[in-house]
């Protein structure tokens, strides 16, 4: 039986990450610098991937000077992002339906917090587990458990909402039913473990979890 939902937030909430490209490729070009986007797409997720940022910059540019611009131009587009479709959707189904929902960030509760409060999320969940509140982070399944133990539930009562390799990864090792949305960012990752993968949250509905995962 489904009782639970449980969100991670960047990517699948907010999409926060095209806004981080976005700034890196707004600095190049405002320097006249080729921009590798699709280079750069690549690298997200994946912390094991060498990849320097500025490496079309000269080496004798100011490094110090690029991030402060590249910061500045990221915390504004950052204000203008919408929550992504499907995700109040499945907010309203879990209300309706008296299902606990959790989150789980690899993020810190400062960028997390603040944000579902900007937005207007944050009353909605019963409990946010960030990375500061586990020993170990996404792939490990310590976030998930935390959320779970808290709710007094087992996974396969629970349904992760991923976007990444990394976070629907951690969601399967503490045995969770797992739907994975990946986004620009994530599309070219690996979800060959997911139970459910989907091209947007929005094609999701609480009778089709039920009918995959049973009720």
């Amino acid at each position: 039986m489904i009782r639970a939902f449980i969100f991670d937030f960047d990517g699948l909430i907010l999409d926060t990450e095209t806004p981080l490209i976005d700034a890196y490729g707004n600095v190049h070009a405002a320097h006249s610098v080729p921009f590798d986007r699709p280079l750069f797409l690549r690298s997200v997720g994946h912390a094991d991937y060498a990849f320097d940022p500025w490496h079309g910059f000269s080496p004798h540019a100011d490094r110090a000077a690029l991030e402060l611009e590249r910061r500045t131009c990221k915390d504004a587009l950052m204000l203008r992002l919408a929550i992504l479709p499907g995700v109040v959707a499945l907010l309203d189904a879990a209300r309706e339906h008296d299902l606990r929902v959790g989150l789980a960030s690899n993020s810190p509760h400062s960028w997390v917090d603040a944000h579902l409060t900007r937005l207007g999320l944050f009353e909605r969940f019963d409990f946010v587990a960030c990375r500061e509140d586990v020993p170990s982070p996404k792939p490990e399944p310590d976030m998930y458990k935390l959320v779970l133990n808290r709710f007094g539930l087992r996974g396969l009562e629970a349904v992760a909402f991923e976007d990444s390799h990394t976070g629907s990864l951690a969601a399967k090792r503490a045995h969770l039913w797992t739907v994975a949305a990946p986004n620009e960012s994530t599309a070219h990752h690996d979800f060959t473990h997911v139970d459910w993968l989907v091209a947007s949250l929005a094609e999701v509905t609480f009778a089709e979890l039920v009918r995959r995962f049973g009720q």
